[in-house]
């Protein structure tokens, strides 16, 4: 059994009935899929703020730097007492550990963006982003966030996925602080990091090996804001294959030339969209258990998050 990771969500996705006309949108993947390896911490900011259900819907009005929550009859600005509000939850939800928050798209309160936006001069746009969830991902820079709409994009699915199942590692060593540690989590997710981003990955690296020169509060800091700021960044196809090949260098002095040359198909294959990257990770994982290859067995690039999500499977 897995250990369930808690993660925050908008509680209509899990079908509360707490929406502004009475009704939910509830998410069949959010709670039958994911709800498996997920403890889901509900929020509904309107709601729970104390706005009633059904109530009259809210919109965003203003610019895009600082948005209104206004009322859409009765033009009540509810903005500054919903920050005031999510302050005070936000107190709650750091006792809760989240390691990310799956948000309702499009909403005023809990977008995270593109989220429609009134101005000033009649012209509506959609680079607002919502009160309580533009505030959440202010406080919580580092929790991987998305929301429903872009949970459908299989790339931005896995690349979330992802990200939330490294936080909850780091969340772990956290509770150690330990040099040694750092240095252990840094090793297993180096390919994970090249593969969404090389640049990310040459710095984390070289702040590790400077770690005795750095304070430690300062060290675990500045590594996990880069690996977080790495991860946003999607390992695409021709990044996922560089750290394939990578790994094939492992396996060059120990398999036939007709695998070698199988191997470099497939990956090739995979680079050019023509076949999911699970196809050249379960052949590479083949090889790595079959000729026992330590430091392979240990990245997590290999195994990020249970094959059961099928999140590799895409095209």
């Amino acid at each position: 059994m897995h250990e369930k990771i808690k993660m925050g969500i908008s509680s209509c996705l899990l079908g509360e009935k707490v929406r502004y006309d009475g009704g939910h949108k509830l998410n069949r993947f959010i709670t039958d899929t994911l709800g498996q390896y997920f403890e889901w911490v509900p929020v509904c900011p309107e709601f729970e703020y104390g706005l009633p259900v059904p109530r009259e819907p809210l919109r965003l009005v203003g610019i895009p730097e600082s948005p209104r929550l206004i009322t859409i009859k009765t033009g009540i600005d509810h903005t500054e007492k919903m920050l005031q509000w999510a302050e005070k939850k936000f107190g709650e939800l750091e006792q809760e550990n989240l390691c990310g928050f799956i948000f309702k798209s499009k909403s005023p309160s809990s977008g995270i963006g593109g989220v429609k936006l009134y101005t000033p001069s009649g012209i509506t746009s959609q680079r607002g982003v919502g009160i309580f969830g533009g505030a959440f991902i202010r406080h919580f820079p580092l929790t991987p966030a998305i929301d429903d709409g872009r949970l459908h994009n299989p790339q931005l699915r896995e690349n979330f996925i992802e990200s939330v199942f490294v936080f909850q590692r780091w969340q772990k060593l956290q509770k150690s602080k330990s040099i040694n540690d750092l240095v252990e989590f840094h090793t297993s997710h180096k390919l994970l990091m090249l593969a969404h981003s090389p640049r990310h990955y040459s710095s984390l690296g070289q702040l590790v090996a400077g770690a005795k020169r750095v304070k430690r509060e300062g060290l675990f800091s500045a590594y996990i804001q880069g690996f977080m700021d790495g991860m946003r960044l999607i390992a695409t196809p021709k990044k996922n294959a560089n750290v394939l090949m990578h790994i094939a260098g492992y396996f060059k002095k120990l398999i036939s030339s007709d695998e070698k040359q199988e191997l470099l198909e497939v990956i090739e294959n995979y680079r050019r969209c023509l076949i999911p990257l699970i196809v050249p990770i379960t052949l590479v994982k083949h090889y790595v258990r079959k000729y026992d290859i330590a430091y392979l067995k240990k990245q997590y690039y290999l195994n990020p998050h249970p094959v059961e999500l099928m999140l590799r499977n895409h095209v």
